[in-house]
């Protein structure tokens, strides 16, 4: 194919502020250049041409800033090849940017994968693949009540000495810390994500209400896997999930898959935060896109069957699910909009992230991240950066 130059044609397109049906897009040395109507096309020379068939949609590429692994590989195996194939693999169902998502562990692997991260988002990114365009640290400042599948032994109470000391290792890679705030130590840590513009969550939390309330006000913005391994909701206590729910300085990610949380526990969320205040994510661990077995995560022996990723107590560890899934889920359990689901799975992290005057939408440009889907909502080509990632079909 051309190398820098690519028109995609016949298809819905989804920009910033409106649909403009039978129409095109171009990209332009790894930038969208132009977005038009077919009509309007004077000509194909120079671009690799994609024509589509009728009912096909273009978004913008999504965003998954929870994800530990894919295809066999984890960011905690702390290697440039494991990160590669992450980036390869991901693209394949629609994602384009991700946050290399690490785990509880010991210090020490904690800080190779920081580091590994870190040479990688410098070094070795490459168009034609996902951006990493950032580090989510999850854990280990946890509250090991809540560890679920993180190993107990290894959380530690929240530490601003040491995580300054990770960003050092990770060149202020870290963009979104996952943390219990009830921890000792955790009230400073988060004022001090706050003060450097790095999203402080709450996950793996047995807080109180009044302890997420205090945790807002110092600079908690953000919801680790809404419902899962957290204070649940009670009707005199309603704890993290319903901090989730009623406020709204708070951001919410939710793992749209109906295992980890049902199709009436997501639409709740919906009908609670809007597409505004929600984030597809997909939480998912190495084991996606392999077949059923057993698998490693944080150096616990996982059992996959059937969809479901499980520790030998019955824990569920991680998930199984594409963004692509996420966004065809999130439609399905609410009867939410395109545009809707756009916010949640591109917009949306794309303005926490703090990339959005280069990515979460179509817009003339802007990084050439995109995605075509069919009239089913089944992607079937991925632009990444303006190189095609990935075709249905296609080798």
């Amino acid at each position: 194919m051309t190398e820098n130059n690519l028109i995609i044609t016949n298809a819905s397109i989804y920009t910033e502020d409106r649909i403009i049906d039978k129409a095109y897009i171009k990209t332009s040395n790894g930038f969208i250049s132009d977005i038009g109507y077919v009509n309007d096309l004077s000509s194909l020379d120079g671009f690799h041409h994609i024509d589509l068939p009728d009912n096909h949609k273009i978004i913008p590429g999504m965003i998954d800033i929870h994800t530990h692994g894919a295809n066999g590989a984890d960011t905690m195996d702390a290697t440039i090849e494991a990160l590669q194939t992450m980036a390869s693999s991901v693209a394949k169902e629609g994602t384009t940017s991700f946050l290399a998502t690490t785990m509880t562990q010991k210090q020490d692997c904690i800080e190779k994968a920081l580091s590994n991260a870190s040479n990688y988002i410098k070094n070795h990114q490459q168009r034609g693949q996902a951006e990493i365009v950032g580090i989510h640290l999850e854990g280990p400042f946890l509250n090991r009540a809540k560890a679920g599948a993180q190993p107990i032994n290894q959380i530690v109470e929240p530490s601003l000495e040491l995580f300054k000391k990770w960003q050092a290792l990770a060149n202020n890679h870290i963009k979104l810390v996952t943390l219990a705030p009830e921890q000792p130590g955790a009230t400073q840590l988060i004022n001090y994500l706050k003060v450097n513009n790095i999203i402080a969550s709450i996950g793996h939390s047995n807080a109180t209400f009044e302890q997420v309330e205090v945790a807002i006000a110092k600079g908690l913005s953000h919801v680790t896997h809404l419902y899962n391994q957290m204070r649940e909701l009670h009707h005199r206590e309603i704890g993290v999930v319903g901090a989730a729910l009623l406020k709204d300085e708070l951001m919410v990610e939710i793992i749209s898959d109906g295992i980890h949380t049902s199709p009436e526990a997501v639409n709740l969320a919906f009908r609670s935060k809007t597409s505004e205040r929600l984030v597809l994510i997909t939480d998912s661990m190495r084991a996606k896109c392999l077949k059923n077995g057993t698998y490693d995560l944080g150096g616990q022996q996982v059992s996959v069957k059937d969809g479901k990723a499980i520790l030998k107590d019955g824990t569920l560890a991680g998930s199984l699910l594409t963004m692509g899934d996420a966004f065809k889920n999130i439609i399905e359990f609410t009867n939410c909009s395109i545009e809707d689901a756009i916010n949640m799975s591109s917009s949306n992290p794309a303005k926490e992230l703090g990339v959005y005057d280069r990515k979460g939408s179509l817009a003339i440009g802007k990084d050439a991240d995109v995605v075509v889907l069919d009239k089913f909502n089944n992607i079937t080509h991925t632009i990444c950066q303006g190189q095609l990632a990935f075709q249905k079909g296609g080798n």
